[in-house]
């Protein structure tokens, strides 16, 4: 019977983990809501870590319809700032339906008459995929032309890692990006070859994170006992400590990684607050980490 406390799978993220999205997914989302709404850019991009925070946000359409709204709520004198308003939507249980709820509450319903999600999914995957795969991934011409900031994600994680990795346990990937955009991704750092059942992206039959349901899908399909989730976000190690409590079959541990929004030591504490079992300062530290778990079964 294989002990518990040893992973036999590595779940791993990819935006903020395997490639730095700063340049890219960020840069779209305050890139769409300064084009639409006029937004000063230094406070599109102040916004969107805390409302990371706040929960209910693994998918960054989502991130940028929570900003224009409260950038919406701005102009009908709205005056809450970005950290206190993410609180508030915390509070309100996280995610869109927070936003929409607090603002409801502050300025009524009528802000929503002038937002339009499909103009800005739109607005966001002509600058983060550019015309080119715009076309392929989207069907279509975009509504503007750019060269696509998903051209330019630099790799979080070293070939050596990802073979210490492949020895050391099963690996999976577990990500709120659509599959055409994870694959770009994962054959940018040599992960190309997982099989689709080692995968669970945004576009399939499963809830994302922090419902835990596609990390256990992961383990059952791996046939894992010990599964380890590294990922860049609270929402991340919240999946992790949702299955283990989901799940009483297998050991979850969460692992925060700081290259992604969440960095220095308040990146740790915030992670460690959330549940994480470790805080890494980079994935390339995991296989250091899965050989002492190994080692003293601890």
């Amino acid at each position: 019977m294989r002990n518990l406390a040893i992973p036999d799978a590595v779940v791993l993220d990819i935006d903020g983990v395997l490639v730095d999205v700063a340049d890219s997914y960020r840069r779209a989302i305050v890139e769409t809501v300064v084009r639409e709404h006029g937004l000063a850019a230094d406070l599109a991009r102040a916004t969107v870590q805390p409302l990371k925070n706040a929960g209910g946000f693994n998918n960054d359409w989502v991130v940028t319809d929570a900003i224009a709204l409260y950038t919406l709520a701005r102009d009908r004198g709205y005056d809450t700032v970005p950290e206190a308003f993410a609180d508030d939507v915390a509070r309100a249980g996280g995610g869109l339906t927070g936003v929409r709820a607090v603002l409801a509450d502050a300025v009524g319903t009528k802000v929503e008459a002038d937002w339009d999600p499909d103009r800005l999914r739109a607005v966001f995957q002509s600058l983060y995929l550019g015309s080119e795969r715009y076309r392929e991934f989207e069907g279509g011409d975009p509504p503007l032309d750019a060269s696509g900031y998903i051209e330019d994600e630099p790799a979080l994680i070293d070939a050596e890692t990802v073979a210490a990795l492949r020895e050391l346990a099963d690996l999976a990937a577990l990500t709120g990006r659509p599959a055409q955009e994870a694959e770009v991704a994962l054959s940018r750092v040599g992960l190309g070859d997982l099989p689709p059942e080692r995968r669970v992206t945004m576009d399939g039959d499963l809830p994302g994170k922090p419902d835990p349901a596609g990390l256990v899908a992961l383990a059952e399909r791996l046939d894992a006992r010990s599964v380890l989730f590294a990922g860049d976000t609270l929402d991340d190690v919240r999946t992790a400590v949702a299955a283990g409590e989901t799940d009483s079959t297998r050991t979850y541990r969460g692992v925060g990684v700081l290259t992604g929004g969440l960095t220095g030591e308040s990146g740790r504490t915030k992670y460690k607050d959330a549940g994480a079992w470790r805080v890494v300062e980079s994935v390339n530290d995991l296989p250091g980490l899965v050989e002492r778990t190994t080692n003293t079964n601890a």
